[in-house]
């Protein structure tokens, strides 16, 4: 391959696109001046405000090894198709540069967690963290990654500033114990200076204020001017992870966009200046409890380099909104609204490059399985994407953007997204028709939610129109809950509901707006921005002890070896009966929970003496993975003592594992079925396998038809009587992915991986147990199915001993129906929709009797009408007793018809011991004279503990005080009667 020479890193770096990087005033080094935004990707914007958090979070990186600064430097000419600075070309070069010394490559982790401590994947360390711990034994020694990440706690700020993102990518290098120190600086230092050919003159350096070690290395063996070192303090650069727990000091590298202003009284924190792009953390302490620090046994890197700020710097464009990792779009969104981003104003482009940010995070959650709802993850895409489509018609894209008024223009944009796709998370692409498919249906449905949000703004601005006038106040506004509710449920963004009001002369209550918005995002910030990590006393119970050989696939008892005994999570060295304990052996046949299965149980047996008679039982409820693969035996001691080091007979209850074992293998055959019969598109959203029943999740958009189901029933049975032996085999991940392997929804895998197979019908990644042969399974059917979220269907189904019991559980019911029916299986139906019909009718005369009874009674009330005012308006007002809703409606009907117009009705009753129901039936008359029943009601239900309201003629209202109608009733009478003294 041919060599490309770079001879001077200090010359202008090449542009990404001369035709609209126009200006923008460049340095002597040809990068912009001007560095809009903040520190580092989401948490490191405001690095005095978060700094801690945004160390941990943005600045993630690894580490290199080469102290010489270097002025010339040959690396491979990139292919005539790649730009040598695109985004791809800086990821791939990031991790070749630590693959070429000694790091793995692995791949980046899910945005789901696997973690329950975190809410998204918001850093490139989190898929390390029980190697961190010390709680899963390192597969290398170090790795490298570009971690997918996501931000939500300034949303608001997305697109107003340089560098927030919502979705943005880290680059990163760990150490596991492996180096530390000396090889992360230097290799940080030869990969910003000869990979990426920043000029070192422009590169700044902070430290700890007491790391002397890191200023020495950085000074003595990189050659950094002590003048561009900055010492900080702990609050910008010493990460922990909470008040215990791992800690360290950090180091971070920023680029100068303006080195004419020299050296004297430089601030990092000045963002028009510098950006922070790397940030080295060195993970050498563990903070205890009482705030002191020791060295931990095992000193780890953990750094990360955001992708999109090193494009920013080396594709020499003002933001990194503008880099080719997200502008295109940008200029997709641009030329469906008919509009150049180049010659548009500020506030067009802030919001193009709110629709960029958000429809990459959208994309990458739908994909990693996060569909669009009410709660939780499913929130966020609801909402980022609310704000996409609410955005996209402020520009003025119209129905899909390509002259379909009345399409969606989301999974257009999605497209190129998905383009953009493949050498950050290949799974995407082949996700793209659940994508297109959930973001059409999503933001159809938002736009009858945008109208509806309309619809509720008008209503506000009325509000606050007419109160200005109750209260003589001409500073009409709209509330600052209400602004939020617009903005937070309808996507409307705070600036149009002002921009709106304005315009009828109603103002917006900004300050109790903002005291909306700082709530939500301290409780953002709060419950989803921050990894955990401590140090406690499992760590120490389990040093030393190895991974727990697992036996159970071939035997289901054998004889182990207590290692160890934890007592409420701290260890004992002995336990007596009744005691509830969580035991370590060498060996086991039980299966510790995982992959949706529960664990096993069985019975721990110790015997002693010559007579080797039972002296200890451990009754075995629950068993849980720890610390990678040792697994935690949970149970209560039955009878005898326990001691550490007891040899032991373990056994698993051989039934209920049987019953386990049908339920998986029925859930592999279940997944096969349904992608037979509704698509090969959905996919698993998670499962669960018990003794009694399995559970299924997949990812689909409407409720499965009766015939659906009965096709699935079907397939599932009929491979389960094809009686087909299982296959398993164990083989490298990349293998058997190629060889078509599913993978379960949100498991993680080494380097090698369990693959079970039914021939011909299912492949799946899979460390559980299952049967050896379909026909164990015996028979299956589906119990339910329903909807658990959007997006999300539930199957739950039996198989098994389970099935057999489910349906002659069935049968017993339905010989208990027919011979309280006295009819046959078959006319069971029949004969009970006959007798509902039947209900229905008695029910429907019951209805009408009272109905008549309340006309009758209404007869003589309409004789103790009151006349009031000038008008002669007829009022009736009384206490109809014990009549029930609908017979009081028609009894204020009866009374409205029958007295001659105008004439005013107010009802009442107690229908039942803690229920009252109101009615009011006004005339045309009434109404004409200002009077409506809806708002007349709705305040004398009140007295009542209740509410309620309709339209001006005819209201319906209810409480919950029966003892306070008396009262409410002679309210009632007292209002019209004065209301109507003067009309």
């Amino acid at each position: 391959m041919e060599r490309l020479k770079l001879a001077d890193p200090r010359r202008p770096l090449p542009l990404l696109s001369s035709s609209r990087r126009t200006g923008y005033a460049t340095t002597p080094g040809g990068l912009p001046t001007s560095s809009l935004g903040c520190g580092c990707n989401s948490a490191s914007f405001n690095r005095r405000k978060n700094s801690k958090l945004r160390k941990r979070l943005f600045l993630q990186t690894e580490n290199s090894a080469s102290v010489e600064p270097v002025v010339t430097q040959e690396i491979e000419k990139p292919s005539s198709n790649e730009n040598p600075v695109s985004g791809e070309s800086i990821r791939s070069r990031f991790l070749n540069f630590f693959a070429s010394r000694g790091h793995k490559i692995l791949p980046s982790s899910s945005l789901v967690p696997d973690d329950p401590t975190v809410f998204l994947t918001i850093a490139g360390m989190l898929q390390f963290k029980p190697i961190f711990l010390g709680k899963e034994p390192r597969s290398v020694p170090c790795a490298t990654t570009s971690q997918k990440c996501m931000r939500t706690n300034d949303i608001e700020n997305v697109g107003r500033t340089a560098r927030h993102h919502t979705f943005f990518e880290m680059l990163g290098n760990f150490s596991f114990g492996d180096y530390f120190k000396k090889e992360a600086i230097s290799w940080a230092w030869d990969l910003t200076t000869k990979e990426f050919g920043l000029p070192p003159e422009r590169l700044w350096i902070s430290v700890f204020q007491d790391d002397d070690e890191a200023f020495s290395i950085w000074h003595d063996e990189v050659g950094v001017p002590k003048e561009r070192i900055k010492r900080m303090g702990e609050e910008d650069n010493f990460w922990s992870s909470g008040p215990t727990g791992p800690c360290g000091p950090c180091s971070e590298i920023y680029y100068d966009f303006a080195p004419e202003r020299g050296t004297s009284n430089a601030d990092l924190g000045d963002d028009s200046r510098f950006i922070e792009f790397y940030n080295l953390v060195f993970m050498q302490y563990n903070k205890k409890d009482d705030g002191s620090l020791e060295p931990l046994k095992q000193k780890n890197i953990d750094t990360g380099m955001g992708l999109e700020r090193m494009a920013q710097i080396l594709q020499n464009v003002p933001n990194n909104y503008e880099t080719d990792l997200i502008f295109p779009i940008i200029e997709r969104a641009a030329d469906m609204a008919m509009i150049k981003y180049s010659e548009t104003d500020e506030s067009t482009k802030t919001n193009l490059k709110v629709i960029g940010d958000h429809m990459r995070a959208v994309v990458y959650l739908i994909s990693d399985g996060v569909m669009p709802s009410n709660i939780g993850r499913g929130y966020v895409v609801r909402r980022l994407l609310r704000r996409v489509v609410r955005t996209g018609r402020l520009i003025g894209i119209k129905g899909d953007g390509k002259g379909n008024p009345n399409g969606a223009f989301s999974p257009i944009l999605a497209e190129t997204v998905i383009n953009l796709s493949s050498q950050i998370d290949p799974d995407v692409q082949l996700r793209k028709n659940t994508i297109i498919e959930e973001l059409k249906r999503e933001e159809l449905r938002f736009v009858q939610t945008l109208e509806r949000g309309e619809k509720l703004l008008s209503q506000f601005l009325e509000e606050a129109l007419q109160t200005g006038e109750d209260d003589d106040d001409k500073s009409h506004s709209i509330s600052g809950k209400n602004a939020f509710l617009l903005y937070d449920t309808y996507g409307f963004p705070i600036e149009i509901t002002s921009e709106i009001a304005n315009e009828k002369g109603v103002g917006v209550d900004m300050k109790g707006f903002e005291i909306e918005m700082e709530n939500q995002r301290k409780m953002s910030q709060n419950a989803h921005n921050v990894i955990k990590l401590s140090v406690g006393n499992e760590t120490e119970v389990l040093e030393g002890i190895q991974d727990t050989e697992f036996l159970g696939y071939d035997s289901l008892s054998t004889r182990a070896t207590v290692k160890g005994i934890l007592v409420n999570g701290n260890p004992v060295i002995n336990v007596s009966p009744g005691t509830e304990v969580e035991i370590l052996l060498d060996r086991t046949p039980f299966y510790a929970e995982s992959g949706g299965q529960v664990g096993d149980n069985g019975i721990l047996c110790f015997l002693e003496g010559g007579d080797a008679k039972v002296r200890t039982v451990v009754e075995i409820k629950d068993v849980q993975k720890s610390f990678g693969n040792i697994f935690m035996h949970k149970g209560v001691v039955k009878e005898g003592n326990l001691e550490i080091g007891a040899e032991i007979n373990a056994s698993v209850d051989a039934n209920l594992r049987k019953r386990a074992k049908a339920h998986h293998t029925a859930t592999h055959l279940l997944q096969s079925a349904l992608k037979s019969t509704i698509g090969e598109e959905t996919s698993q959203a998670g499962s669960l396998v018990t003794f009694d029943r399995l559970r299924f999740d997949f990812n689909f958009h409407r409720p499965l038809t009766e015939a659906e189901v009965a096709v699935v029933e079907a397939l599932v049975n009929r491979w389960i009587g094809d009686g087909t032996d299982l296959e398993t085999s164990v083989m490298a991940l990349d293998e058997a992915k190629r060889a078509g392997a599913i993978a379960m929804f949100g498991e993680k895998y080494s380097s090698e991986v369990r693959v079970v197979s039914v021939p011909g019908v299912s492949m799946e990644l899979c460390g559980g147990t299952h049967v050896r042969n379909t026909s164990e399974i015996r028979g299956f059917m589906i119990i339910s199915e329903q909807g658990v979220a959007s997006g999300i269907r539930r199957i739950e189904a039996v198989a098994g001993e389970a099935f057999v019991e489910y349906v002659l559980a069935r049968d017993r019911f339905m010989r208990r129906l027919c011979g309280f029916f006295k009819v046959k299986a078959e006319d069971v139906n029949c004969r009970v929709e006959s007798i509902a019909e039947e209900l229905r009718a008695a029910r429907n005369e019951v209805a009408a009797l009272k109905s008549r009874v309340a006309v009758l009674r209404a007869g003589s009330v309409a004789d103790r009408a009151v006349i009031v005012g000038p008008s002669n308006v007829r009022v009736v007002v009384e206490n109809m007793e014990d009549t029930d809703p609908d017979a009081l409606r028609s009894a204020a009907e009866h009374l409205t018809q029958s007295l001659q117009d105008p004439v005013a009705i107010i009802l009442g009753s107690i229908p039942s011991q803690d229920k009252v129901s109101l009615v009011a039936s006004f005339s045309p008359g009434v109404v004409k004279m200002g009077l409506q029943a809806g708002k007349f009601i709705g305040n004398i239900a009140k007295l009542c503990g209740g509410g309620g309201g309709g339209k001006p003629n005819f209201a319906q209202a209810g409480g919950r005080n029966p003892d306070k109608l008396s009262d409410a009733l002679a309210r009632a009478k007292s209002e019209l009667v004065e209301g109507l003294s003067e009309k």
